[in-house]
């Protein structure tokens, strides 16, 4: 029996791909609250400048376990995005960050991408610890991770 680690039943992590740029230039376009909520609204991104970033993001070799990967859900429609930083692998600790279109919320791909990734840096690379960073008004990434058993520190 085949199993992708990747792969869950609603979703696929995956490298970024040039191509993504059009997905990630409309989240932006379509949604700068989101962006808020993870860290803060950013000036507006021209077609060009998403699909350089795209392009960048596809050609970059990761560095110390940060990686940034698409989340795909079963059709091949890109979802999202995750992307780990902050990897410490001597003190065992990182940190993600997660995003998804305003169309593909509620559907289970954020917890299903989370897990997925946790499984990962826990199960292969031995990480003991994730920190997530979450603004006190982020009310449904509370809730997301509450429920997948992190707790409030600070």
């Amino acid at each position: 029996m085949t199993h992708n680690l990747w792969q869950g039943e609603k979703v696929r992590l995956r490298a970024v791909e040039p191509g993504d740029w059009q997905a990630f230039h409309a989240f932006d376009e379509a949604d700068t609250e989101m962006a808020r909520l993870g860290w803060r609204a950013p000036f507006p991104r021209s077609a060009e400048r998403a699909r350089r970033w795209a392009e960048e993001a596809a050609a970059a070799e990761p560095k110390d376990d940060n990686y940034r990967l698409a989340i795909e859900n079963r059709e091949g429609e890109v979802v999202g995005m995750i992307n780990t930083h902050g990897c410490d692998a001597r003190s065992g600790t990182f940190e993600y960050g997660i995003a998804l279109g305003p169309q593909h919320r509620r559907k289970g791909y954020a917890r299903e991408a989370v897990t997925l990734l946790l499984h990962y840096f826990f199960g292969e690379l031995r990480y003991q610890k994730c920190n997530v960073l979450v603004y006190a008004f982020n009310e449904p990434s509370i809730r997301l991770h509450e429920q997948l058993g992190f707790q409030r520190e600070g």
